[in-house]
């Protein structure tokens, strides 16, 4: 992609934020009020996703959701880094839906709840309450769906052998195993620095008596996050030996042809891999094979 492409892409993510924070400075003004049938009503949102976690202490609410949010901030730009072509739509959804989320986790980093005032009726049915944060990320799930239905060729191409979910099932697991591993690994360690320093601190606090409900709930949304990552990990993982994989199948694919006798036409490519893919050098020394074939055939 260009520059303005990738400038495109990243001020829509900003301007998503920006215009959720906007709209939350004018509800803290506002008064409750109707237009038409939309109900502007500001309301302290604890939890997310239909009040999920709102049962958790309000400090490791705070902290599980805010680090989620920033999590899926990281996958965000893994996602766009890695998509191999430039599907604007697709990238754009991706800004719109990670920008809605940003505008709520900003809301819990700074006040420990979202802040939702919109609501509508329906005849006699009242919507439940929410923002514009939410609006911008149902924009963006649309515009995802939409991308993935009509770019779906750009992405995935007709005739491309290399659409199997597994290519080299026991390479592609075997790194998938290590990604896993070295996360998990890395997450005991920072649960156990953070597990000890968090009862230290509510000892020295003098909170110790009540530990018991704060380190449970402690571990379960560091349960919750790990279980999460690994997750990420597998599919970053499989993507990625996908990547890894993919030229080395193809380039089997060809020389497996190529020994019998198929796809040595002269005004075809040898070998055609896809954007973004390593190995680019197999492209020329598949041409030299079959040239070298053709030679072999002719004589």
């Amino acid at each position: 992609m260009k520059t303005r492409d990738w400038l495109l892409v990243v001020a829509t993510l900003l301007l998503a934020v920006i215009a959720d924070q906007a709209s939350k400075n004018w509800a803290w003004t506002m008064t409750e009020h109707w237009v038409g049938p939309i109900h502007f009503v500001l309301v302290n949102n604890d939890g997310a996703m239909l009040g999920m976690f709102s049962k958790l202490p309000a400090f490791l609410r705070i902290v599980t959701l805010s680090t989620s949010g920033f999590f899926i901030l990281s996958l965000y730009a893994f996602l766009q880094f890695m998509v191999p072509v430039k599907v604007m739509r697709l990238r754009l959804g991706l800004s719109l839906l990670v920008g809605g989320i940003l505008g709520n986790v900003l809301d819990r980093t700074y006040y420990g709840y979202v802040l939702d005032f919109i609501s509508m009726k329906i005849g006699n049915y009242h919507t439940p309450i929410w923002n514009v944060a939410d609006m911008i990320q149902w924009v963006g799930y649309a515009l995802l769906i939409y991308s993935l239905f009509k770019d779906g060729k750009q992405l995935w191409p007709d005739q491309d052998y290399r659409n199997k979910f597994w290519i080299n099932k026991r390479f592609q697991l075997k790194y998938a195993f290590i990604f896993i591993g070295t996360g998990v690994l890395v997450s005991l360690v920072c649960m156990v620095f953070s597990y000890t320093y968090f009862k230290i601190a509510l000892k020295e606090l003098g909170v110790y008596e009540s530990h018991e409900e704060y380190t449970r709930a402690f571990l379960y949304s560091f349960g919750i996050l790990v279980l999460a990552f690994s997750i990420v990990l597998f599919s970053v993982a499989k993507f990625i030996s996908h990547r890894i994989a993919g030229p080395v199948y193809a380039f089997e694919r060809f020389l497996s042809a190529a020994l019998d006798g198929k796809g040595l036409d002269e005004e075809k490519k040898a070998l055609q891999l896809r954007a973004g893919d390593d190995f680019k050098h197999l492209e020329k020394l598949a041409e030299k094979i079959k040239a070298r074939l053709i030679e072999i055939h002719k004589d």
